[in-house]
């Protein structure tokens, strides 16, 4: 078995990679665990600030599952079925996550790859970036589960356009179908990424976490019920509010606590 995930704190900011560089970051079944167990465990950290997750080296975010266990592991539905049980928990811990997350992407992003860093708040990614999901090169499809990140970032009619031709996209189209925030030339990419997490992390943290919540919760398309309305004022009963309103009207930067 190769592959592992690997998690580094700095700070408010914790770092969580894939690590396969030799076979372009494909995750394999003890990675897709690896990584559930990585986020669910980050997701409980109250002096996080953001999550930045990204591939080892520049020549691939991630590849998507590794093909060399296919034969042994996923031949068949029933062993894809509990193949899937682990990459679904990731991704959907991935969407849980009240912590803002940053996919911060150089080179492949295609398959399960893409399908993680669909459920990440923000995606960046370098100029030779490549995007898709040729999954129906192998005859297979995707499940729910998967298929809810593409269509939550895409769109139904960009979802079925990837899957339908199996073709894999540039930085630039992906950026004009909405699928990445930003492009940024590769000279640039770590320090474009440096900054927009330093933009992320000197913002107030549980305001963050109420917008994440929030939208999510209008994603949702359930009604709104009276709490969910008064929670949209919790943020003025915060240390937070009062720190940043002060900063604001001495023209001081704002030194958030979480509280």
């Amino acid at each position: 078995m190769s592959g592992a995930i690997i998690i580094r704190r700095d700070g408010y900011v914790a770092t969580v990679t894939i690590d396969n560089e030799a076979k372009r970051n494909a995750m394999s079944q003890a990675m897709w665990m690896e990584m559930g167990d990585a986020i669910l465990d980050l997701s409980t950290d109250m002096n996080l600030r953001c999550i930045v997750v990204r591939g080892a080296g520049d020549q691939a975010f991630g590849s998507g599952a590794d093909i060399d266990e296919f034969e042994s592991i996923r031949a068949d539905k029933a062993q894809a079925t509990a193949f899937a049980k682990h990459g679904h928990r990731a991704m959907h811990a991935m969407r849980d996550c009240p912590i803002p997350t940053v996919a911060a992407i150089q080179g492949a992003c295609v398959g399960g790859g893409l399908e993680l860093a669909a459920f990440c708040d923000m995606r960046l990614c370098s100029e030779g970036s490549r995007f898709g999901i040729p999954i129906s090169r192998l005859g297979g499809t995707l499940a729910y589960a998967e298929l809810e990140g593409l269509m939550r970032l895409a769109g139904p009619t960009i979802a079925l356009e990837l899957l339908l031709e199996g073709r894999v996209i540039d930085a630039s189209e992906a950026l004009a179908k909405g699928m990445v925030n930003r492009v940024i030339p590769a000279d640039r990419f770590e320090d474009e990424v440096r900054k927009a997490v330093a933009r992320i992390t000197a913002g107030a943290p549980l305001a963050a976490r109420w917008h994440k919540k929030f939208i999510a919760k209008l994603r949702s398309g359930a009604p709104l019920q009276d709490t969910d309305i008064a929670e949209g004022f919790a943020c003025f009963d915060t240390r937070d509010y009062v720190i940043g309103y002060q900063a604001f009207l001495t023209k001081q930067t704002p030194q958030f606590l979480g509280q």
